[in-house]
């Protein structure tokens, strides 16, 4: 069979392999078409309704472009055929085990263990994938997509091309989710030169002939950027928090009440999840009301914000922001949910009616993790390079850390009396003036 070329909206004409293709050819892949990349976040961008059938299909395009880029660099590939289509198949099959609306689900409230490190979910997905088709095993496949801290029979740069910290996955997504998002941002195809492998490992080339590249530098920056940009605006928007809060927090009492199990989702896709969830808890109000808020973009009100960003009253200390962290995004000893019933109860209003959302403290740039070359040829983290422009942006990143205490859209009368409550509950002050208490107002001068 001959190669296939995919017309893609993002990257153009993309080809794939005949092997590759036996892979996206399967049920496995081709559920992929109905989980859309940023799950929640068309509440806010309309257009972003892309799927992670099309990132995958981006991430093995990408993926194959640094391969290339690193043999046009090296006259002859320091990888053998079996690591490139490992590589490509990988890539494709980076995203196989997400569930519909995966990362709101794993990553935000812990519904859900995370994708890539669930050996059980892989196996499942593995099965009649077509990878044997494509030449590679599922042993070796398996190796590289579980995120493991034991030893690899697999190169390190396999991994770091697929997913490392300037990756294939990466490079995808910055393009895909801005273009579709309808934001004009996006990064120059020159950085492919700069990729290299080195002593097993993939960096960024900072040199040419022993002299320092400015140029290469600024290019490393402007990803940096981007990646900052896409989680301001995107990523961490408060109305598609809101959003993912609400979906989560259905999901979780449909797994508490039984109406629905971890395996169930593994099939599903995310219209064909929001309507089994409608349909299995279709006596169960708190689940009932929050998917009809959700479907009708009745978004949950900010009663209570708290931020660590300095032009936010000076914003929270560190200390207090790792305990917010460890009570409320890691939910030790069910505190989220005590907290949000207890406050539920004080207002006097259903289960459902309150949501608490913290996201981990760990909020640093990873790709500012990125291996780089020096002229002297010494290869180390751009992060330890100490560029201003670095550290300002892991900074700002940082500092959109928000938690946030979400009140049900028709209770909005209750937001003074739910702020003051939370800060009484929590122990800090409302960072969000228009819902503060009385009290807690500067005076006017």
């Amino acid at each position: 069979m001959c190669d296939k070329i995919i017309r893609d909206a993002v990257h153009g004409d993309m080809t794939i392999t005949s092997g590759e293709f036996m892979v996206v050819d399967t049920p496995s892949f081709q559920r992929l078409r109905g989980i859309k990349q940023l799950g929640v976040s068309s509440i806010v961008y309309p257009s972003a309704t892309h799927t992670r059938f099309e990132h995958s299909l981006g991430t093995s395009w990408m993926a194959k472009r640094i391969l290339r880029a690193i043999e046009d660099e090296n006259g002859a590939l320091p990888v053998d055929s079996k690591i490139k289509k490992l590589i490509a198949v990988c890539a494709l099959l980076h995203d196989i085990t997400h569930v519909p609306f995966g990362h709101t689900f794993e990553d935000e409230r812990h519904v859900l263990p995370r994708h890539d490190r669930s050996p059980d979910r892989l196996n499942y997905f593995l099965t009649g994938s077509g990878v044997e088709d494509a030449g590679c095993t599922r042993e070796t496949v398996r190796e590289v997509l579980l995120r493991s801290e034991t030893e690899s029979s697999v190169p390190p740069f396999v991994r770091e091309i697929i997913s490392g910290a300037i990756c294939a996955d990466l490079l995808d997504y910055l393009r895909r989710d801005a273009y579709h998002c309808g934001l004009p941002q996006t990064y120059d195809a020159r950085l492919f030169r700069y990729f290299r492998l080195v002593d097993q490992h993939l960096v960024f080339d900072l040199q040419r002939r022993g002299l320092f590249r400015p140029d290469a530098l600024s290019e490393l920056v402007n990803l940096l950027r981007l990646r900052y940009n896409l989680t301001e605006r995107v990523y961490y928007h408060h109305a598609k928090v809101a959003g993912g809060a609400m979906i989560s927090k259905a999901l979780e009492l449909a797994l508490r009440h039984t109406r629905l199990s971890e395996e169930e989702l593994l099939g599903l896709r995310d219209d064909s999840f929001i309507f089994l969830l409608g349909q299995r808890c279709s006596d169960l109000d708190p689940v009932r009301d929050l998917l009809e808020d959700f479907q009708s973009r009745q978004l949950y009100s900010r009663a209570y914000v708290l931020s660590i960003d300095k032009f936010d009253k000076g914003g929270l200390a560190r200390d207090d922001q790792l305990s917010l962290e460890r009570r409320f995004h890691w939910n030790v000893e069910g505190e989220r949910e005590r907290v949000e019933r207890d406050a539920e109860k004080a207002l006097d209003l259903p289960e459902g009616s309150v949501l608490i959302y913290c996201p981990s403290a760990d909020m640093a740039l990873k790709e500012a993790e990125m291996l780089v070359r020096l002229p002297s040829n010494e290869v180390v983290a751009l992060s330890e390079m100490e560029v201003p422009e670095v550290e300002v942006l892991q900074q700002k990143h940082r500092q959109l850390w928000r938690f946030y205490v979400l009140l049900r859209r028709r209770h909005r009368d209750l937001l003074p009396r739910c702020s003051a409550l939370c800060e009484e509950m929590l122990g800090y002050p409302n960072m969000l003036p228009r819902t503060q208490s009385p009290r807690t107002l500067s005076p006017k001068r």
